[in-house]
Parts: C-alpha cells; sequence; structure tokens
C-alpha cells in the first residue's frame, strides 16, 4: 500500500478513555451515531459522517485494560489512513493512540505501529 493510497478501513486505539468518551468523541464527529447492538466489551454502531454510512464497533479492553479499539468498517472516512484518524483523535481526546503503521498489506510488519500522544508521532514495535 503506497503511502498516500486511501486506507479501506480505518481501526485505531485509544489508551485509558471510558466507552462514555470515546462515544462522546464519536458523537462529536457524526450527524448521527445510533447503537446498533452490544455483547459484553464490544459496541457496534451506525454512525453517518459527511453524509456516508459507517460501521463502526468498539471493543473495550482490547489489549490489556488500558486499549480500546474504534474499527471503522468503510473506505468513506474522512481519514485517508489510520495515521490521519490517530492524530485527530490523539488532539481531541487527549490522550496516546495507537494505530498500525501500515495498510495490513501482506508482507508487512504486524508489530510496526505509529505512537501518537500530543504532537509526537513515532513508529514503534508493540506486540500486543
Amino acid at each position: 500500500m503506497t503511502e498516500d493510497q486511501r486506507h479501506p478501513d480505518i481501526e485505531i486505539y485509544i489508551k485509558d478513555r471510558s466507552l462514555e468518551r470515546i462515544t462522546q468523541w464519536l458523537e462529536s464527529l457524526c450527524e448521527s451515531l445510533q447503537r446498533d447492538f452490544e455483547q459484553g466489551q464490544v459496541h457496534h454502531f451506525n454512525a453517518r459522517i459527511s453524509g456516508c454510512e459507517i460501521p463502526v464497533m468498539i471493543h473495550e479492553k482490547v489489549s490489556g485494560k488500558a486499549w480500546s479499539s474504534i474499527w471503522f468498517n468503510s473506505d468513506q472516512t474522512p481519514w485517508i489512513k489510520d495515521l490521519d484518524c490517530a492524530q485527530q483523535a490523539a488532539r481531541e481526546l487527549e490522550t496516546e493512540i495507537r494505530c498500525i503503521a501500515s495498510g495490513w498489506t501482506s508482507g508487512d510488519d504486524p508489530d510496526e505501529w505509529w505512537r501518537i500522544e500530543g504532537d509526537t508521532v513515532e513508529k514503534i514495535h508493540w506486540r500486543t
């Protein structure tokens, strides 16, 4: 996947933020956000962002107790790649965000991630 190629979906990992805080952030991005269903610590939503219907899943405590993931299951998000979303989330949620360094292309290093906190953006190896 090239550097500027749109990712087919967006997934970020958020450190130490409650489901309520993450949901508030999503609501600030969306024209509408409807809870679809929940199963334990997995929460499914239907979001309307920039006129597009986007399935969104929040998975709490996906990596230890500190990390929750948000998966936007669409290529119609406002972001070209995961890093774009992660940088916005880090600013607006005021916490550390991580995302995969590539677009999950065959041959990529699955342990290579972006770590974003404040204005710091760095590549790290993260073995979840």
